[in-house]
């Protein structure tokens, strides 16, 4: 996929290129099992911060941490050391009450096999974070976060009468319908052939362009990568390397590179 932001040399960023964090991982630490032989260590101590209306891309190998990660930050697991803040609340500290409340309020999620709910329309999928929450949906937000996306002729559609990439298209609607203080997408074209993807891809970039949407996405696919502003690539539990506006070429080159650590 070709963009302007695919192009040039990548750069090591520092801290201050960034604008402020929306959410921030200071030390964050998690393991599962016990001590010993079968204690799984997925995050050594990670540390980063997100900056506003940016899209940041996370890769790895396979069992890097990466989708751990983002869990963590999107409080769907709870590190066992180490502090998350979201929009300046430290999440690590929340009840589940509270936590769930916070989540409503401030991340969207955009799953990689769409967990659209089959006896709703298309319409009534996407409004449905609304609806938990006991909002009232704008009207007028949802018909121009619809169109943006490609969905008003599909809105009366249950998932099984749409493609898959017609089911991210709502899947994507439904992260966005809340006005997120932040998105995550985890491997959002993983299921999905290389021209949907494309046009997926072009919908993710556009939120952040155009809605300033702050975005975080796990992937393995450099093409993905290559829309981002960012790219943090894991190894073993931690961030081992930080690269600016990328190529795939580039991006491949990299993470060939933190493989063979």
């Amino acid at each position: 996929m070709n963009s302007t932001l695919t192009q040039g040399t990548p750069q090591e960023h520092t801290h201050s290129a960034f604008p402020p964090a929306l959410v921030t991982a200071t030390d964050v630490t998690r393991r599962y099992g016990v001590d010993g032989d079968i204690c799984v260590k997925a995050l050594r101590g990670v540390s980063l911060d997100v900056g506003a209306g940016k899209l940041t891309a996370v890769m790895g190998p396979s069992g890097s941490g990466k989708s751990t990660l983002m869990h963590i930050l999107a409080g769907l697991d709870r590190p066992n050391e180490g502090e998350v803040t979201i929009a300046g609340t430290d999440i690590t500290g929340l009840d589940d009450t509270a936590l769930t409340k916070l989540r409503r309020e401030h991340i969207g999620f955009i799953f990689q096999f769409f967990n659209l709910l089959p006896m709703l329309t298309a319409k009534e999928n996407v409004v449905l974070p609304l609806k938990l929450a006991g909002e009232k949906p704008d009207r007028e937000w949802v018909g121009e976060l619809t169109t943006r996306v490609g969905l008003s002729e599909r809105l009366s559609h249950r998932p099984s009468e749409l493609s898959g990439g017609q089911q991210q298209r709502v899947a994507i609607a439904r992260a966005l319908v809340g006005r997120p203080t932040v998105m995550f997408a985890d491997e959002p074209t993983g299921n999905l052939d290389s021209t949907t993807s494309g046009e997926i891809l072009d919908l993710l970039r556009d939120s952040v362009t155009s809605l300033g949407q702050t975005t975080v996405m796990v992937t393995h696919d450099a093409n993905a990568a290559a829309i981002a502003d960012r790219i943090l690539f894991l190894a073993d539990g931690l961030i081992v390397k930080d690269l600016g506006p990328s190529s795939s070429h580039q991006i491949i080159e990299a993470l060939e590179e933190v493989t063979r650590r």
